[in-house]
């Protein structure tokens, strides 16, 4: 059986970020209608910049999909479409959206324009599917929460469906865009492109004792603070002590929660097992499951990340492009891809829900912040003049460190021997952004970014 290649769909933050892409290998990208999709304050395009984009990427044979996601109130019903009216003349592949009414008003007043169905609406089952093939929609970003045997059921039940599922990138807590932490802490609305990311927040712990009379939890801070693997020791160890119909003795216990930067605001919370960091996803990682995906017939695979690096954009086209030929020519998965993706920060990796795994595994109780494990991200090269490549600097290197030279025609490894300065001065070291230097580079290397193996 011939097997088809599915479309590698990666984020486009910018321009930069988009023609990276494309030179890495994505077949198609995605990038934020202003206003209107959830990385409204993270986002680079404009109607001008949506309109070189589609530009470009026609040119060069690729597909260009603009994000207008966002769950709208009435103010934003009210605007939306004289607002999205110059960026469907500018003819992108496909619009992706969530709201049932703002997809029947563009498809009432433009029929033809083609709708991706966005993962903020939740899609879980086959039954969500074909009602929303009724309506017009070509394709469904079907929701994280799903395992492989879901998405394989919803194919054998939809086969005319286009159907994409994610494969690479931050999770959310809750069902997408249904989060109301942000919300609460600072009145930015996840699902109105504000999401402030509430969940990455470091939270301490304390017990409490709750008031007979009130109901209401009274704070009393743990000596030594909250220990994790301390506590789930010892609530397992009790609840096996307990059967019989016994009940739990952790089960009334009363937490409360203070977030680092809110002091003395505790908030009551109803839990068995805690961390530092509780509601912290780790980082969705199914490179080693594009095999599968390909044999189910998933006709897109996207990688999550409009917020994030050119850097970061460059290396999962790159690594997610190798997954999906070697899975269509039929060779075996290669553990080095995995390897590989530890190069770039990220909070842990888990298979989210592709793969059935205890709770605590997605979960990340350590740090919220992202961590580079591999290598990490130290300058791109700007020009190339007589075998001396000029470098803007991200992060610090020295001479003497080993760089890894990526590059669309191959990445390759160098011990860096000598660095100058743009005045020729010999120098030692890189300290860092904003600079410019100057160091030998043999082979292709314009456009490369460089990252140093730690």
């Amino acid at each position: 059986m011939t097997l088809k290649s599915p479309e590698l769909l990666l984020p486009a933050g910018s321009l930069e970020k988009m023609r990276a892409a494309y030179d890495f290998g994505a077949d198609a990208v995605y990038a934020g209608q202003p206003r209107y999709s959830l990385r409204a304050r993270n986002n680079e395009f404009r109607l001008e910049q949506i309109a070189q984009g589609i530009n470009e990427a026609h040119a060069r044979g690729k597909k260009f999909f603009v994000t207008s996601n966002l769950i709208a109130h009435n103010d934003k019903v009210r605007t939306y479409l004289r607002d999205i009216e110059p960026v469907i003349a500018c003819q992108p592949d496909a619009f992706i959206m969530a709201d049932p009414g703002l997809i029947m008003m563009v498809k009432e007043k433009w029929p033809e324009t083609e709708i991706h169905l966005s993962v903020q609406a939740n899609t879980t089952n086959y039954a969500t599917v074909k009602f929303w093939q009724k309506a017009g929609v070509s394709r469904i970003i079907l929701s994280r929460e799903l395992s492989l045997d879901e998405i394989e059921k919803i194919r054998q039940e939809c086969p005319d469906m286009e159907l994409e599922v994610f494969v690479h990138g931050a999770l959310c807590i809750a069902y997408s865009g249904r989060c109301l932490l942000s919300g609460y802490f600072n009145r930015r609305d996840p699902n109105q492109g504000t999401c402030t990311n509430a969940c990455r927040w470091n939270y301490a712990t304390h017990e409490a004792d709750v008031d007979p009379n009130t109901g209401e939890a009274m704070a009393a801070r743990m000596e030594g603070g909250f220990n994790f693997n301390q506590a789930q020791e010892e609530g397992n160890t009790a609840f096996a002590s307990c059967g019989g119909g016994a009940r739990h003795p952790l089960a009334d216990k009363v937490y409360l929660l203070e977030e680092k930067e809110r002091p003395g605001q505790l908030m009551p919370i109803m839990e068995d097992e805690h961390g530092t960091y509780i509601m912290n996803s780790k980082d969705l990682r199914a490179v080693e499951h594009v095999q599968r995906l390909v044999q189910i017939g998933v006709d897109s695979l996207k990688i999550e990340g409009r917020t994030k690096s050119q850097y970061y954009v460059s290396r999962t086209a790159q690594i997610y492009r190798r997954a999906i030929d070697d899975a269509v020519a039929g060779r075996p998965f290669n553990p080095e891809l995995i390897t590989e993706l530890e190069g770039l920060s990220n909070r842990g990796y888990t298979p989210g829900f592709l793969e059935r795994r205890p709770a605590n595994d997605y979960q990340n109780y350590e740090t919220g912040s992202s961590e580079a494990r591999r290598s990490q991200f130290v300058g791109e090269v700007k020009a190339v003049q007589d075998g001396w490549a000029e470098v803007e600097t991200k992060n610090r290197f020295d001479v003497g460190d080993r760089l890894e030279i990526i590059h669309p025609q191959g990445n390759r490894v160098v011990r860096l021997e000598r660095m100058r300065g743009l005045d020729g001065a010999e120098l030692q070291f890189a300290s860092g952004s904003p600079l410019r230097v100057r160091i030998p580079l043999g082979g292709p290397a314009e456009g490369a970014l460089i990252a140093k193996l730690l």
